[in-house]
């Protein structure tokens, strides 16, 4: 075994146990989660979802209409290992660790011809070496592959696409492969259905001439990738489906609205041809657009304070390690410096930057880390330049002992960002960010497995997610029941429908003045701020990180 067969053993086992250690304990499975597993338990006890829809392909959820690749993804896993988070999240994980090895690929195809004439001072193998181990550390990546975030999984689909498409361009078999993968990633996760097409359309402009020389494989592909897309295509022109998308779209957000009306009421005449021409939608949405999609480039996105939305942060951390934006900074210039630009491979990486948070931007939440997520592809290799130039200019440095000090500078301050990112997931972000995930739920359904048939009635604060799935995957609730017994809700401000009750379990905003009178004889539980303390508390429900959420009252 060589050297460099030995380097990505050793990145891909460490992708791996940062990926899987306690994967089924931290962090807590969310109600997205509970959604994917339960469902994926209905279709294999009754050949449909919670609903009652047949083999879909968007599962309706919260009315938030999922796309449903990972749903079918985690079937043999629930199959297998039982309704749990292990069947939930391996699917995810595994993916999350063929993305590093990926990667390596990636690299090594993009690079291994140009290095011979413009880069003979470094070598394809090392810079996917160094490619694979950032992204395998990736604060970014890390924290989407943990977990059933159908994301990561689309992101995996389009490295795999693109890296194929580069391996085969005269190749039918691969690219056929490719235009699968393609396909895939748009099946799964809705911000690849902006990304993707962007992405093929800058792969047919860079690979131009090589395309036109297998025009009749490229036309092959792309007809079968039409006519696998077509049930896809059906599925998101109904109007729950595409209603749900518009929901959270850019054009949602009255704000800019607003702002022409008061943009216009500053103008003499309101309905004059300035005011008309300079303040419009087109204009004023246009300019949402490029700050949320200038937004995700901000140095506190990506190496400070990460996104807003706690679930898909850690405290005190950015996407990427703060000292990336060095080598970021560097591999830029010596993209410049050394003409690189006039290489297909660096048009490719910086066209899939620049598109990257194009989907996240055309929502109203922005900067938003899980659907820009495919960002960090680009970002990483360009940081992984960075670094390996940093790397080869300090081996040649005349004096040597400023050459060791380079190495061990950056090798302490890669450790110590390291450990500080570790220190702040494992120990921090449960207790500073305890609204993360659905923590205090499993313990709460234990005590209710307990006890439950001592009252006619179990009552469940709903202030945190969707706590009706949560009991339906952690009892193994009989999906047939289910869908015989339940009603959706309308959808709410956000979007979001909810289920308020089946068979003797009810969801609702405790009132407990209303509630002790309409539900005697039942077990009532609400937050410390629901929950009076003259109540009959008989149990207080704590979460893993040591918060109280619930406390339980025999009414």
């Amino acid at each position: 075994m060589n050297k460099n067969k030995l380097v990505l053993i050793l990145i891909i086992i460490l992708a791996f146990v940062l990926r899987f250690y306690k994967l089924n304990s931290y962090p807590a499975l969310n109600a997205d989660e509970a959604a994917i597993g339960y469902n994926a338990y209905s279709l294999i006890q009754t050949g449909r979802d919670e609903h009652g829809n047949p083999w879909p392909i968007h599962f309706q959820s919260f009315n938030d209409y999922k796309p449903g690749l990972y749903f079918y993804m985690v079937v043999p896993f629930v199959k297998v290992l039982g309704l749990n988070e292990w069947a939930v999240r391996i699917p995810g994980a595994m993916l999350g660790v063929l993305t590093v090895l990926l990667m390596y690929l990636l690299v090594k195809e993009l690079f291994r011809e140009g290095f011979t004439q413009i880069h003979k001072q470094m070598n394809a193998d090392v810079l996917a070496s160094i490619a694979s181990l950032i992204l395998a550390i990736s604060p970014w990546h890390i924290h989407f592959s943990r977990g059933g975030w159908e994301v990561n999984v689309a992101t995996f689909f389009m490295v795999l696409g693109l890296w194929l498409f580069l391996k085969g361009k005269g190749s039918l078999p691969l690219l056929m492969l490719s235009a699968l993968s393609f396909v895939l990633s748009l099946y799964t996760y809705h911000a690849a259905r902006v990304v993707v097409p962007l992405l093929l359309f800058g792969l047919l402009v860079i690979y131009r001439y090589e395309i036109r020389k297998n025009i009749k494989q490229i036309a092959i592909t792309g007809t079968i990738a039409f006519l696998l897309l077509i049930p896809l295509g059906l599925d998101l022109i109904k109007g729950d489906v595409a209603s749900r998308a518009a929901g959270v779209g850019l054009l949602s957000d009255p704000g800019p609205l607003a702002r022409i009306n008061e943009q216009r009421g500053e103008h003499e005449n309101i309905r004059g041809l300035p005011a008309l021409f300079l303040h419009n939608r087109p204009v004023n949405y246009g300019l949402a657009f490029l700050e949320n999609w200038s937004d995700h480039y901000s140095g506190g996105f990506l190496f400070i304070s990460g996104d807003v939305i706690q679930r898909n942060a850690v405290p005190e951390t950015g996407q990427m390690y703060l000292f990336d934006i060095l080598f970021i900074i560097l591999g830029l210039i010596y993209f410049f410096r050394t003409y690189s630009l006039h290489t297909k491979p660096y048009y490719l990486i910086l066209w899939w930057l620049l598109i990257a948070p194009t989907a996240a931007a055309l929502t109203f939440q922005s900067p938003h880390a899980l659907r820009s997520q495919n960002m960090v592809i680009p970002l990483t290799i360009i940081t992984a330049f960075g670094f390996a130039y940093s790397l080869n200019r300090l081996s040649t440095v005349k004096l040597k002992w400023l050459g060791v000090t380079g190495f061990l500078v950056f090798g302490l301050l890669g450790i110590w960002s390291f450990s500080r990112y570790l220190n702040m997931y494992w120990y921090h972000m449960s207790k500073e960010y305890p609204y993360s995930s659905q923590y205090g739920i499993k313990e709460l359904v234990t005590f209710v497995k307990e006890n439950q048939d001592r009252y006619d009635n179990i009552v469940v604060t709903d202030r945190y997610d969707q706590p009706y799935i949560l009991f339906l995957f952690y009892f193994k609730y009989p999906p047939a029941r289910f869908q015989k017994e339940h009603n959706l809700t309308p959808r709410d401000a956000y979007e979001f429908s909810t289920v308020r009750s089946f068979d003797k379990y009810h969801f609702l905003s405790i009132n407990w003045d209303r509630d002790r009178l309409t539900y005697p004889k039942s077990l009532i539980i609400g937050t410390d701020e629901e929950i009076p303390n003259e109540a009959n508390i008989v149990q207080e429900i704590y979460g893993t990180n040591g918060y109280k959420y619930f406390q339980a009252v025999a009414n």
